[in-house]
């Protein structure tokens, strides 16, 4: 058949098909604290004491094999992020981090740019910069939620780092996104003959025993409040 002279959007349905990503969603802010307030808790060196931060939760899609993709796409292992919906789909794009996916193209293949994931259905497509969609039936793969590290998101934590005598040894160590803030890193030592109640940046802890190896402890408050996204 001779299609000179068929206009795209023509063209598009008849070769493929045709998708433009939504991206209409937004992750929901959540913040962690734990172990809870109350809590009687005994962790190892090395082990974290107390924990709080934010984060985003993700609705996601996992890839559990490389998927192909028609002749020329490739799906690749990992996790993918949802960026918008429609009523029949939804629109990913690879999660950042080890674990997330990614996309192989054949040289001759149209540029990428979102993989569409069907709600009824196990079919996985490929959009490309051109709207085109490539798509696949029988696709493996299962939908999550996912917790991600925003790149504003803040979280404290405090680390257990053994015992001299009748003194412990706690780690405070601050990240923002992935990443750790070394200035604003402290080790902190405390003498429990003098109390058995610790104390750092609004965190209280009550120490219930105390060795090299591990620590047995009672939460009576975690670090000020941690930010949340409006």
């Amino acid at each position: 058949m001779n299609i000179k002279g068929i206009t795209p959007l023509f063209l598009c349905a008849f070769i493929t098909g045709c998708a433009a990503p939504k991206y209409n969603y937004r992750p929901v802010a959540m913040e962690v604290s734990e172990p809870p307030i109350g809590s009687i808790n005994t962790i190892y060196v090395g082990d974290v004491l107390l924990k709080q931060g934010s984060y985003t939760e993700h609705d996601s899609i996992y890839v559990q094999e490389d998927q192909g993709i028609g002749w020329a796409y490739t799906i690749l292992n990992g996790y993918y992020l949802k960026q918008g919906d429609d009523e029949a789909s939804a629109f990913y794009k690879p999660a950042p981090g080890s674990d997330g996916g990614g996309v192989d193209k054949a040289a001759i293949a149209d540029p990428w740019k979102s993989i569409q994931a069907y709600k009824q259905e196990q079919k996985l497509c490929v959009v490309t910069v051109f709207n085109m969609q490539v798509c696949e039936e029988g696709a493996s793969f299962s939908r999550q939620k996912k917790p991600v590290l925003r790149g504003d998101a803040f979280q404290q934590t405090l680390i257990y780092s053994g015992k001299i005598g009748n003194k412990i040894n706690i780690g405070y160590r601050e990240f923002s996104g992935n990443m750790a803030r070394p200035a604003f890193n402290n080790d902190v030592e405390y003498d429990l003959g003098a109390s058995n109640t610790i104390g750092y940046k609004g965190a209280t802890l009550e120490i219930l025993e105390a060795t090299n190896e591990f620590i047995k402890y009672r939460v009576i408050r975690n670090f000020n409040a941690a930010k949340i996204w409006p």
